[in-house]
Order: C-alpha cells, then sequence, then structure tokens
C-alpha cells in the first residue's frame, strides 16, 4: 500500500492520475481526515462519511468543474471541499474568516450552485442542463446529488416532474441513506425501503413513470460498483435517476449507531467516537428545550394543542412531545409548506396547533403564512427557533430576516422574548386562544435563567416594559439582544443616562407607552437581532414619522449584507452588537449629550 495517497490530492486531475485499484485507500484515508478535522473543529459529520466513495467516483470519472456537480443541502460535501483544492485549509470549515461549512459559488469553481437549504439541486441542475443545450452544448454532464431526506420535499418533485418532459442531460443521484437530521418519515420512505427490499416490480417503478432512465438500487459504498454504473450512465443521454444505498456515518462506528447525534456531534474522540460531553449542571436551558418541555406540560392539560414541525424534530425539541403524544405531533418532513398549510387545516377545526420551523426555513413556506393563514386569520402559533444570528453554519442559516418579512402580514402578531420565562409565558398565552396568528423567535443556544420552570403568567398582548428608568437616551429593544443592552448599561459611568424598554412585540406595537417615549426623549436607540431594513428599528422610525417627533432616532442591528460565518459572538462584534460595542455606542452617545 503506498502511503498518503490523499496528501498528494490537490484537485480530481491529481485524483485521476491514480488507478481504480487505489480508490479504496483514498476513500479510507478521505474519511479519516474528515473524521480526525471535525472531531476537532466541530461540524457536519455523518453525512460526508456517507458519501465518501460516492464523491470520489464522481470526480473521478466526470471531468468536474466543467461537468457540473451541485450538492443537495451541502452538509454532505466535505469530501467535496477536500478534494477541490481545499484541504490544507479545511480546519477552517465554519469558522470567521475561513471555508464555509456548504458549498460556495464565490469560494470555489468547483461549486456550481450554492446551497444550505434543502431539494434545490434538481432544479438547479435541470435549468443548467437546459442551458446548455440552447447553447449547444450537449456533452457536459448535470449531476444533482440530493439525500438525507431531500428527496420528500415538494421542490424536488416539482424539478422531477420537468426534468422528465425534456431532453436534459441530467443526472440525479439519490443518496438513499433513510434518514435526514432525524430519520425519514412518510410514503415516500416507506416506498424507497420496499425498493431496497425488492418487494416492488421495476416495472411499477414511480421514477421510471417519470421518464427517467432509472438504475438501482446499488450499494453507494462499493466503489466499485459506484465507479461502473456511472460510467455507463456517462453514455446516456437525458435525464437520468441512479439510486445508490448509504449508511449515514460509514466507517466511524458511533456515528453508524446514532446517525442522529453524529449528524453534528459536536467534539469527540476521533479514535473511539466517543462524544466529549461537558457538564450541563446548572447551566440555563436551550431556548428549544425551553420550547419542547413546555409544550409538553401544555399539552397534557390541554388535549386541542397539536405540536408539527417539517424534519426538526430532535431540533426543536418537539420530540418531547412527539413521544408522549404520538397521534398530536407530527413531524411531516422537509416540507416546510405543507407543515404550515396542514397547520391552518387543523386550525379551522378548533385545534391549538404549534408549528415549529427554523426562522431561515419559514422563509420557504412564506406564500402560505400569507394565503393559507394570515389572510383567513387564523390563530396558528408559529415557534420560530433559531432566529436571529445563529453561528457557524452562516448566510444560508440565519435567522435574520423574520422580523422584517413578518411583520408587513396583516393580522401577525410577532413577539421576542427577552429570556426563558418570557418564552414559557407567551407559550403558555398563546394556547388560552388568540385572535390572530402569532409568530414567536427565540435564539438557538442557552438562555439567561436556571431557574425558569415557575408559575405561568399570561402576558398582555401588544404591552412593552421598563427594564430601566433614565433621564435623556431611551434604548428600546427586541428579544434576547435586549441582556447585551442589561451588560451594556451597567458598565457606563453614568447609567442614570439611559432608560431601557423592552419591546417584545413588534407587531402590534405599545403605542400608548411609545408616545410617551417619543414625546420624553430627544434620543432613541433601538437594537435588533435582525436585519436593521424593515426591522424593528424601521417600525419606530415609521411611527415617529407618521407622528412628526422630532427625536433623533439609531437604530442597531444586522447591517444591510449576508453575514457570513464565526460564533455568534464573533458575528455580534461584526454587527457592533456585542456588550463591548454597545459601551462604545452608548459611551459616544452620553458623551454628546454632555459636551
Amino acid at each position: 500500500m503506498k502511503s498518503n495517497l490523499l496528501q498528494n490530492i490537490n484537485n480530481p486531475t491529481d485524483l485521476r492520475l491514480l488507478d481504480e485499484g487505489e480508490l479504496p485507500q483514498v476513500a479510507q484515508e478521505l474519511r479519516n481526515f474528515i473524521i480526525d478535522i471535525v472531531s476537532v473543529k466541530e461540524g457536519h459529520l455523518g453525512s460526508s462519511l456517507g458519501v465518501v466513495e460516492l464523491t470520489i467516483a464522481l470526480h473521478y470519472v466526470f471531468n468536474t468543474p466543467e461537468d457540473l456537480l451541485i450538492w443537495d443541502v451541502g452538509h454532505q460535501a466535505y469530501g467535496h471541499k477536500i478534494l477541490t483544492e481545499r484541504r490544507e485549509n479545511f480546519h477552517t470549515n465554519r469558522q470567521l474568516g475561513g471555508i464555509s461549512g456548504f458549498p460556495k459559488r464565490s469560494e470555489s469553481v468547483y461549486d456550481a450552485f450554492g446551497v444550505g437549504h434543502s431539494s434545490t439541486s434538481i432544479s438547479a441542475a435541470l435549468g443548467m442542463a437546459i442551458a446548455s443545450n440552447l447553447k449547444g452544448d450537449f456533452d457536459k454532464h448535470h449531476i444533482a446529488v440530493i439525500g438525507d431526506a431531500s428527496i420528500a420535499s415538494g421542490m424536488a418533485f416539482e424539478g422531477l416532474n420537468h426534468a422528465g418532459v425534456t431532453d436534459a442531460n441530467l443526472l440525479v443521484i439519490l443518496n438513499d441513506n433513510a434518514i435526514g437530521i432525524d430519520p425519514s418519515v412518510g410514503a415516500l420512505k416507506n416506498y424507497l425501503t420496499a425498493v431496497k427490499e425488492g418487494k416492488n416490480p421495476r416495472k411499477n417503478n414511480m421514477i421510471k413513470s417519470l421518464n427517467f432512465d432509472y438504475s438501482g438500487p446499488i450499494d453507494g459504498n462499493d466503489i466499485f460498483a459506484v465507479l461502473k454504473e456511472l460510467k455507463r450512465l456517462k453514455k446516456i443521454k437525458g435525464p437520468k435517476f441512479l439510486h445508490l444505498i448509504t449508511t449515514k456515518g460509514k466507517g466511524l462506528q458511533k456515528a453508524e449507531e446514532d446517525q442522529v447525534k453524529y449528524h453534528a456531534p459536536g467534539k469527540f474522540d476521533a479514535t473511539t467516537g466517543e462524544i466529549h460531553v461537558k457538564s450541563e449542571d446548572n447551566l440555563p436551558p436551550k431556548y428549544q428545550d425551553v420550547f419542547g418541555l413546555t409544550i409538553l406540560d401544555l399539552a397534557k392539560a390541554n388535549e386541542k394543542i397539536i405540536g408539527i414541525t417539517p424534519a426538526m424534530p430532535s431540533g426543536s425539541s418537539l420530540k418531547f412531545m412527539m413521544d408522549a403524544f404520538p397521534n398530536r405531533a407530527f413531524d411531516v418532513g422537509i416540507a416546510e409548506q405543507h407543515a404550515v398549510t396542514l397547520s391552518a387545516g387543523m386550525a379551522t377545526q378548533g385545534m391549538v396547533v404549534f408549528c415549529n420551523i427554523y426562522s431561515t426555513f419559514l422563509q420557504r413556506a412564506y406564500d402560505q403564512l400569507i394565503h393559507d393563514v394570515a389572510l383567513q386569520n387564523l390563530p396558528v402559533i408559529f415557534c420560530l427557533d433559531r432566529a436571529g444570528l445563529v453561528g457557524e453554519d452562516g448566510a444560508t442559516h440565519h435567522g435574520i430576516f423574520d422580523l422584517a418579512y413578518l411583520r408587513c402580514i396583516p393580522n401577525m402578531i410577532v413577539y421576542s422574548p427577552l429570556n426563558e420565562m418570557a418564552l414559557r409565558n407567551i407559550l403558555y398565552t398563546a394556547q388560552l386562544g388568540l385572535n390572530h396568528p402569532i409568530a414567536i423567535r427565540y435564539p438557538r443556544g442557552r438562555g439567561q435563567i436556571v431557574d425558569w420552570e415557575r408559575p405561568y403568567e399570561k402576558i398582555e398582548i401588544g404591552k412593552a416594559n421598563c427594564l430601566k428608568k433614565g433621564s435623556k437616551v431611551a434604548v428600546l429593544s427586541n428579544g434576547t439582544i435586549g441582556n447585551n443592552v442589561t451588560l451594556a448599561l451597567a458598565k457606563m459611568n453614568n447609567p442614570e443616562t439611559f432608560s431601557h424598554y423592552d419591546f417584545a412585540f413588534v407587531k402590534p406595537l405599545d403605542e400608548k407607552l411609545l408616545h410617551t417615549i417619543l414625546s420624553y426623549y430627544n434620543t432613541i436607540i433601538t437594537i435588533e437581532d435582525g436585519v436593521i431594513k424593515g426591522g424593528f428599528g424601521t417600525t419606530i422610525v415609521e411611527f415617529a414619522a407618521e407622528y412628526h417627533c422630532a427625536c433623533t432616532i439609531k437604530t442597531l442591528g444586522i447591517p444591510d449584507e449576508f453575514i457570513e460565518h464565526g460564533t455568534v459572538n464573533e458575528l455580534q462584534q461584526y454587527c457592533k452588537m456585542d456588550v463591548s460595542s454597545l459601551v462604545t455606542v452608548f459611551s459616544a452617545i452620553e458623551k454628546s449629550l454632555f459636551l
């Protein structure tokens, strides 16, 4: 065996110089490389381990980057990145200033399409393939690798439906590992399982009926079988579909045994796979667990409560309720549009529906939010996890647009809790009955208070609160970023200069209190963990303009750009929303007042 083949592979051209018989060694070295780096630097593990053989085979058979390769979702593309000129800086993956955790067009010519949300690959690859035909380039190949349950999304079916009536040179590869972040669900998953077990005759194959050249299922972790089939498919024109069976977490026993936990396990021992467990004693809870445990508690007393999530039962902690009340809590798969309208349908029948979706993924169901919920004024309770800056997953995953895209919708109530008790109490309040839909947005990570499971208190809809009374400047915050304001004001030389108000409700606004603030203070500062353009600060500016208030308003929040990856603290520093930056802003304003 030759020593370390991977260190001499800087790009696919180098890979293609090897004999096929050497590729299993490359696969083992690539797998070890991913494990070694991710065990220390963290990131998405299981998905990339499962497609090591496929990754090598694709770059070996096809002429990338001239042939276009798209990885659906993108967290299965670590091996791809390593083989395409990023091995030496792969250790910077997901870190501030480092490479992205997902394929990104501006990062490499080998990243044919930017991805981060699921089920986009078939549509994008088909668009490229049709464009190639129009340009007369009939020999170029266009490959979409879709997996981790993304095939079940409606957009994937839309792409397949269109592709089947074209002559596009498109190859769709289904990386079928029967799991996304959590195990796959639904009738399609059962169908694919039956195909794998040989229970469905090929003549009844659903993909073939869509006019695809279907092949498989074959073992996607057998590199020679994959190479053989890719070479055959390379000679066939038109839409093709290859069904591969892979094992998520392949090559690391612990990751194979617990595929949910090892999707993104954090730091772990590269040899044993044991996750480095941090003590959670006396730590504040994660906001997702505040949601999950609270809705479970409420559901015990209120039999009308329903929980719905699109493929995020573990990430949202709805799993607590799913385990206790399986008939009242539903994982609908990667189908955000369906989740929203399903919730609307249940709400028409008097159910109290908590629809839990990550903020960035609710963007995918915006029409349903407006047309199926708000227009009909149905009291669906949207619980938007991962709102604000989420950290290392970067631009595709930050939940920073929700305040702006929600507050413009008639009938919507929009609320951002200051802490975990506020989240607990708004969940309690919402299930008592509302006249409108409500969006409750809360961040990724831990809260502020260890002793959070206190008796429920009803929250008055639209009411803001004074957290600190001062004489000259009013700081208006929305959501958990208000805790940074509290810490910053405690560091001021003249803290009595500043008032601090928690405007948890962006809609409806506490207009009575706002009139008082605008008439008393000449200087107003707003801060939010969302985009400045169109967000909470804009709401205050619009209100002041409507009532001809002459005060000066300074808005703080996410600037008008896509924020890349880094820790939440690093990104808050970049956006000048961390405690230190706020002290600087407040000090400058204070100084100007006393000149």
